[in-house]
């Protein structure tokens, strides 16, 4: 095995990529524990990393868009990566890199511009792939020598992300007489689970027992409010309050969280919540490829043999999800 001392991960993409792939980080430390990692992500998922427990140093890409070609290659060159591995593709980044001398370049075969940019190629399919993603990102770690985890469960000891303290605006949100909720009702695309389940499913919870948080966008908030019942004494609307460091500090203070497939789920599950993750079976969006990882976290389908899904028909099983099931694994 031949791991290189610096390795830059470069995941520049979305909030739920972002946490998956602090398995990726967590597996380089646990088989190479004098590993540096620096991560080149988007500023929106800067917070994530920055409660990593494997993470040596963040990049972010606005940053370096901001210095423009020649600069933002000076400074990858200056970083002093022995290689850098390009879990999401991103042709500046690629081409950035190879002009900083990176020594070892290493991307998917399934990008044109890897062809020229990256001196080392793994050849796999995403979109046909039974394995989770977090398994496919460190199958892209097959040029150091490093083992293949046989599956996502095997990860959940290399997630490594803290809870953040919370700050006061959001221990104002939170009460301490009882267990807490976050329910993360919309996602930014495919199916969910639908508002009229996420209200009965709160109408369902003991007030004495429960406080039901909801977050998302203020966007989001303003699609949901219509919907969900946020007049009952045991809720509390966080939506549109909150930026995604103060998000991860309310997630990290409360007992579970339910969500369709979303970047609040992750994180939920990431940092030990009781997490009902809600699934369609349709590929490549189903539970086999985005399945939460934790040492708590479930995944919920209507049926696992939909036969709309195998065929990729559109379907909205996910919505019939029974709210029983998902209180069962609540209470």
């Amino acid at each position: 095995m031949s791991v290189p001392g610096t390795i830059i991960l470069s995941r520049p993409d979305a909030l739920g990529d972002a946490v998956v792939t602090l398995t990726t980080a967590g597996w380089i430390k646990a088989n190479a524990p004098g590993t540096r990692i620096i991560v080149l992500c988007k500023e929106y998922a800067r917070a994530v990393w920055k409660y990593s427990a494997h993470v040596d140093r963040i990049i972010t890409l606005e940053e370096l868009d901001r210095l423009g070609e020649r600069t933002a290659t000076l400074e990858l060159e200056a970083v002093g990566a022995d290689a850098i591995v390009h879990v999401f593709p991103h042709r500046d980044v690629a081409c950035w890199a190879k002009g900083a001398g990176i020594p070892r370049r290493i991307g998917t075969s399934h990008r044109w511009w890897h062809w020229t940019a990256c001196n080392e190629r793994v050849h796999f399919s995403r979109k046909r792939s039974m394995l989770h993603e977090a398994q496919l990102n460190i199958k892209l770690l097959e040029p150091f020598g490093l083992p293949m985890p046989g599956s996502a469960k095997e990860l959940v000891p290399h997630l490594g992300l803290r809870k953040p303290v919370p700050s006061e605006r959001v221990r104002a949100m939170i009460r301490d007489d009882r267990r807490r909720l976050v329910i993360h009702p919309l996602l930014g695309s495919g199916v969910g689970w639908g508002l009229a389940n996420y209200a009965d499913l709160i109408r369902s919870l003991d007030p004495m027992v429960w406080q039901v948080i909801i977050t998302g966008t203020a966007e989001e908030a303003a699609r949901y409010r219509a919907s969900l019942p946020l007049e009952l004494e045991h809720v509390t609307d966080a939506g549109g309050q909150l930026d995604l460091e103060e998000l991860m500090m309310l997630i990290g203070s409360c007992d579970a969280m339910v969500a369709a497939s979303t970047g609040p789920m992750h994180i939920a599950a990431a940092l030990g919540l009781r997490t009902v993750g809600l699934f369609s079976m349709r590929r490549p969006i189903f539970p086999a490829r985005w399945a939460p990882i934790g040492t708590n976290a479930h995944a919920l389908v209507f049926d696992p043999g939909c036969p709309d899904c195998a065929a990729g028909r559109p379907c909205d099983c996910i919505t019939r999800i029974p709210v029983s099931r998902v209180l069962d694994l609540l209470e």
